[in-house]
Order: structure tokens, then C-alpha cells, then sequence
């Protein structure tokens, strides 16, 4: 599917307290509330309707599903019974425990949750079917409505519920994340730090436990006293481990909460303990210091109240951390601030977001293993001013974000393998723009190394990094790992001091020459006496060619010419041409405005000899960029993205009838944008997508 160009200005981070209404009626939760309750009826969710479509789409229900209200499951429901705890999440027979073991960590941090699940909520008088709750979106937050028709079984709900079964905040909020991205089955398997980060617009870190730094502990004890949401899982080393249980009672592959981090007297010296939560809701750690391990007959009762330690199979235990460290492989905090965990200090963030696209043949062009391609990603300039305080280095944190790939899950769409490269800024020998601080061309890739890179390529929906590198200019380029991919993204860089970011997207500049005049030569060469007896032979004695005529001269030529893939040059385009180069305005071109655009077309021909690298007669759309820079044309990714849509085949590759035609419209479009003068290039850009 296409993605075309969003966006790619800089954009202030969203302020938390507004959140955009996303019901396709355009009104907000409070304006349809209302009006169900003047109507008298309860709220039914076109947008997300109670039917398989809402379920699955790429199955059918394995069961008979029925779609039942709160009220129509048990006589007295709740919204919220005894306040929102991780007990609340019981996992369902979906597999979302990457979801679930978000929303149990959501219920530590109060004011995060009420942010979430708005708490003015309730089955009580002004009941009227209707709930909604706020996700954060790339870069902002969203408000999604939904109505509360559950899918139920037998009477009980099939997915989310909660240990109290008359209790639905925790149901319903899964529904509307499942709202969120298109359906039940688009939350089936994910990575815990991608709910988290929606649910608090944080900025997420993930740990490999054997190689964490020694201060491990620490660290984990400080993200949940800043109440950072943290998770936790065991690798698989194959599909056939998926959801295995370990002796332990552990199971791989599957995403568990860490809910608490503690030290503990035990026989006179301190035991270093970490609380994990299956989002099960059962099956726990049998090993030391779980419910009934004999461990906790030497600690004191008033120490395990304090640790709310309780023998019940509710999915949650404690264990100890060297024991943490020996089981589990991966760990991933999303921090609600950029604050490294390791700094006792608290910082103020500055924070700017980018919008972009890959596309397919104009900027998709894979990771640095691809060269000839490398160079047409987006690149985003990142300008380091100021030193941290105390410091030789400016500290700043990337994170690249591929969007909407859970919601295009229907279409066959996966994660992508994603990262990203840092370069510093060297415009002076490598930038092909006027301004030196354009685009940088592949002679620069070719020759120098990058200055940091994400630690690695990987399938995630975000890969972030923490680097610290001295003042200065540096260009970061986002790929997807292979070439010709194509998805939209959001990159966003948390500086501690002020960062000047901007994309290298160039402006759009026509530098052309001053059309000629035709005049006669003195002496004719003997191209031109061949051009000469063709053009009184097809125009007559009026010595002037339609474009009927024109056609017929310009494909006899054109398809003789070696080196170069022709099919065939359309009425259309002699039209343009007449057009363009007609400057007695009658129709029709004379011999001498021929020959002007005779010359042209050479020059043409040779840019386009030029680059086509492999000589095989056809041209790179990824070369599009630079062929028509040579051409007197500078275009931006958008205008790019739109002529290689319009002009290359599916092999991303352009012939030569094609190529004339795009320099035909550009010649035109800029002749007329130049003589209205134009300020609003949307002109220019209506012209030549068509």
C-alpha cells in the first residue's frame, strides 16, 4: 500500500491535557453521552461495531460469541469496585499479555491511570452505554468512545475481566485499545513497552538482564519510585517454546509486571527481593521465596505486611533478584521522563518530534548494507549546542517509532525491522545543495562511517538509545533494515540542553537556463540536414508539425537511439511539447523551435545516460532524485514521492519515455508557476501528480 508524504516538520511534543475526539461523528464523549441520555437510549459504537469484524479478520470466531452489556452479565456491575489494582487483570483467551502486563503496571501510578481510564465513570444514574478512555498516538493523545457490549460466552467475558466478576473498567478499557487498532486479533502478541508507551507518551528502554550494569537493582528500584512502568519476560529459542512452562513455574515467552522492588531481614542480613505479576492471573514462581517457599517462616509478620506478601494464587510473587537475574532475559522500562535511570538528578527535557515516511523507490532505501539506496532515507539534522552541565558531551536520547502497523495488521502488514545511523555533518565537500545543507549524496555515506548507531536493527514498533556525543552538527538517517519498504514513522529526540533539529528535506528550487531563440545556423551539420529532410518530409510546405506529426518524427528517432529503454511517446506528451516549446503561439512547432528542443532532448539524454549506473537502458527511481537535480530541478521527498508513484514501474525503474515526460510536465508546470508567479508550490504539485 502506499505511504505518501506526512508531515516531516518539527512539532512540540502534545500537551497532556488535551485529547483528540476520534469518533467519526466528530463529537467528543461528553456531546454523545448527552445525547443518548435526551434520546433515552443507550450508545451503540458504529465505528466499532458488535460483530465478527470488531472480533477477527482473519478467522472466524471460534466460538459462538454474544455481545452483552455490563448490566445484561450481572445484576449489579461497577466501573471501578475498591479502586483499580493489578488484581484486576485477569487474562482472557486472547494473547494479549503484552497488554495486560502494561495495564497492571498502569495501576501503581494513580494520576497516570486516571489520565487513561477517566474515573468519572460509573454504571450509575446517568448511565447511557457510552465509556471512553485516552491513549497516547505518535505525539498526541487520543480520546476513544466505545459502547459497553462485551463479548461473553456462556455468560462470562471471553477476553479482560477482572478477579471481580462484576467489576468492567479493566474489559472495557482493552476493548478500546482494541478499538484503537482495528480489532480483537490485531492485539494478539506484541512487546509490553509498546502499550506502556501509549499509555503514558513515555520514552521506553529495554534491558538484556545478563548483560545489565551492575547497579541493576538500583535501577529497577528507581524506575518504580518515579513510577516508570516496567516488564519483564524469558526468551524462546524457538515458536515450539512459546508459552512453555519452566520447572519453576515461569512461563517463556510470555509478559509479566514487575510490581515491586525490596530489601528484606533475613536471618540477620539483607535479601534483596524483586514482586513479579503474571497477567494470568495464576501460575507463579515455585522456587525461593515464592507464596509458600519456607523462606518466609524467618521473616517477621509486621516485614511481610509490609511487603503485602499474601500465600494466594493470584499470579503474583516475589523472588529473589539474583534469582530474577538467572531466569529472566529481558526487561523494559518505558520512563514517564528521559531521565536516565543511573542519575540521581533530575533534568528538564527539551523534546521535538519528526514525521516522515519511507516510500517505495524514492526514499525506502534500506540500511547502510544497501549503499546504492542508503542515501535517499530521510535524513533529519540534529544541531548539539550545549554541553550537559559538568560535561565535555551533549546527552540525547532517539527514538524511532513505525507507525500504525498493529492497526494495518488486516492487510498482511508486520513489524518492521527498524534503526537508525548518526553522522557527523561534513556539507562542505558532500551536500549537492546550493546552501550546503542539503541532502547528503552517496559519496558521503561511501566514505564516511557512522558516529553512533542504534544498538540494533530489530522488529520492534520503537528502537531508542541513549548517546552522548560532543557539540556539533550530525545527520540521523532512519531506515527500515531492508530497502524498498515502506511505512510511516515518528522520530522523537529528548536533549537534556536546547537541540536544533530539522529535516534535510530540500526546498523546491528550478534553476533552468533562459529558454532560446531560435535562430538560423550559418552552416548545417549533417544531423541536422537528416533532421531537416525528415521534418519538410512529414510537415509539408508549411514547413510547421502537429502534434500528430511531431509523434510520429520523435518515436521514429527515439526508438533508433542505442542505449536506452523507449516503448512509446504518447499524443499527450507531443502536446506538452508543442506547448512548451511553441513560441508563436499558432499550434504547431517550426523547424527552428524543433531544433531548440532537439537539444534539449540530448542534454536529457545524456542525464539519463548518466544515470543509469548499470547501463541497462532503464534508470533507478532511487537515482530520480539526482537525475533531475542535474536537470535544473531540486525537489522535496513529497514531490519526489509523488513523480516516482506516477513514472517507475515495479521494479522501481524509470525508461526514457517516461523520464521525458516528467521533464516535460516540470517544464511546463515551472513555466507557468514562474509566469503567474505563484507563491503556493500546491500549483506545481497538482500538475505533475496527475
Amino acid at each position: 500500500m502506499p505511504y505518501l508524504y506526512r508531515d516531516s516538520r518539527l512539532r512540540p511534543p502534545s500537551l497532556p491535557g488535551a485529547a483528540r475526539a476520534t469518533h467519526s461523528s466528530g463529537k467528543a464523549y461528553e456531546e454523545l453521552k448527552q445525547e443518548c441520555l435526551r434520546r433515552g437510549v443507550l450508545f451503540e459504537d458504529l465505528d466499532f461495531p458488535a460483530c465478527n469484524s470488531s472480533l477477527f479478520f482473519s478467522e472466524k470466531p471460534p466460538i459462538p460469541f454474544i455481545w452483552k452489556r455490563p448490566g445484561d452479565i450481572v445484576k449489579d456491575p461497577k466501573f471501578i469496585l475498591g479502586g483499580a489494582t493489578r488484581t484486576d487483570i485477569c487474562q482472557g483467551e486472547l494473547g494479549d499479555c503484552w497488554l495486560l502486563a502494561a495495564v497492571a503496571s498502569l495501576t501503581l501510578n494513580e494520576k497516570t491511570l486516571a489520565r487513561v481510564v477517566p474515573l468519572d465513570q460509573n454504571f450509575g444514574p446517568d448511565y447511557a452505554g457510552i465509556f471512553h478512555f485516552q491513549f497516547w498516538q505518535h505525539n498526541e493523545w487520543l480520546d476513544v468512545v466505545i459502547d459497553d457490549r462485551l463479548p461473553t460466552f456462556k455468560g462470562r467475558l471471553v477476553f479482560l475481566h477482572s478477579a471481580e466478576h462484576n467489576e468492567f473498567w479493566s474489559a472495557l478499557l482493552e476493548k478500546a485499545y482494541a478499538k484503537l487498532n482495528g480489532s480483537y486479533e490485531a492485539l494478539k502478541g506484541g512487546s509490553t513497552i509498546e502499550a506502556m508507551e501509549d499509555f503514558t507518551g513515555g520514552v521506553g528502554e529495554m534491558y538484556e538482564v545478563k548483560k545489565a550494569p551492575d547497579n541493576f537493582y538500583e535501577i529497577l528500584e528507581k524506575a518504580l519510585k518515579r513510577c516508570s512502568m516496567v516488564g519483564c519476560s524469558i526468551d524462546t529459542s524457538s515458536a515450539a517454546e512459546s508459552e512453555a512452562k519452566t520447572p519453576f513455574g515461569l512461563i517463556k515467552g510470555h509478559a509479566y509486571s514487575v510490581t515491586g522492588i525490596d530489601e528484606v531481614s533475613y536471618r540477620g542480613r539483607q535479601v534483596q527481593l524483586i514482586r513479579i505479576r503474571n497477567p494470568w492471573g495464576q501460575v507463579e514462581w515455585n522456587g525461593p521465596w515464592s507464596d509458600n517457599s519456607p523462606e518466609w517462616r524467618s521473616v517477621s509478620p509486621s516485614e511481610q505486611r509490609r511487603l503485602a506478601q499474601a500465600a494466594l494464587d493470584d499470579g503474583e510473587f516475589w523472588m529473589k533478584f539474583e534469582d530474577f537475574k538467572v531466569h529472566f532475559d529481558k526487561v523494559e522500562i518505558c520512563n514517564l521522563t528521559p531521565d536516565a535511570l543511573e542519575d540521581s538528578t533530575a533534568h528538564k527535557w527539551e523534546v521535538t518530534i519528526h514525521q516522515g515516511s519511507w516510500v517505495r523507490g524514492s526514499t525506502a532505501g534500506g540500511c547502510r548494507n544497501f549503499l546504492d539506496t542508503f542515501w535517499t532515507n530521510p535524513q533529519i539534522k540534529l544541531h548539539l549546542t550545549e554541553k550537559d552541565d559538568g560535561q565535555d558531551d551533549c546527552t540525547f536520547i532517539a527514538a524511532l517509532m513505525q507507525k500504525d502497523r498493529r492497526k494495518l495488521k488486516k492487510f498482511g502488514a508486520e513489524m518492521l525491522t527498524i534503526g537508525y545511523s548518526i553522522y557527523e555533518a561534513l556539507y562542505c565537500f558532500y551536500s549537492a545543495s546550493p546552501e550546503r545543507e542539503g541532502h547528503l549524496g552517496k559519496d558521503f555515506f561511501r566514505y564516511h562511517p557512522s558516529k553512533a548507531r542504534s544498538k540494533t536493527y530489530i522488529n520492534l514498533r520503537e528502537v531508542s538509545n541513549r548517546f552522548k556525543l560532543p557539540p556539533g552538527d550530525y545527520i540521523l538517517v532512519p531506515t527500515t533494515f531492508e530497502p524498498h519498504q515502506e511505512a510511516d514513522f515518528c522520530l522523537r529526540i529528548f536533549s537534556e540542553k536546547k537541540a536544533i533539529t530539522k529535516d534535510l528535506d530540500e526546498n523546491v528550487v528550478i534553476d533552468l537556463p533562459e529558454p532560446l531563440n531560435p535562430t538560423p545556423s550559418p552552416q548545417q551539420t549533417e544531423e541536422e540536414k537528416h533532421f531537416r529532410a525528415l521534418f519538410e518530409q512529414i510537415s509539408g510546405k508549411d514547413m510547421e508539425i502537429s502534434a500528430e506529426e511531431l509523434e510520429y518524427v520523435l518515436n521514429a528517432v527515439l526508438k533508433k537511439t542505442k542505449n536506452i529503454k523507449f516503448k512509446n511517446l504518447s499524443l499527450i506528451s507531443c502536446r506538452n511539447i508543442i506547448s512548451l516549446m511553441d513560441t508563436s503561439g499558432n499550434g504547431k512547432l517550426e523547424f527552428s523551435e524543433f531544433k531548440v528542443f532537439w537539444e534539449k532532448m540530448k542534454e536529457w539524454i545524456n542525464i539519463f545516460l548518466q544515470f543509469d549506473f548499470d547501463k541497462s537502458g532503464s534508470m533507478s527511481s532511487y537515482e530520480l532524485r539526482s537525475a533531475l537535480k542535474a536537470a535544473g530541478y531540486q525537489l522535496n521527498n513529497y514531490l519526489l514521492q509523488l513523480i516516482v508513484l506516477r513514472y517507475s514501474d515495479e521494479q522501481f525503474q524509470i525508461e526514457f519515455d517516461d523520464f521525458l515526460n516528467c521533464l516535460i510536465r516540470l517544464e511546463n508546470a515551472s513555466r507557468v508557476f514562474q509566469a503567474l508567479s505563484v507563491k503556493n508550490k500546491e500549483f506545481i504539485n497538482l500538475n505533475i501528480a496527475e
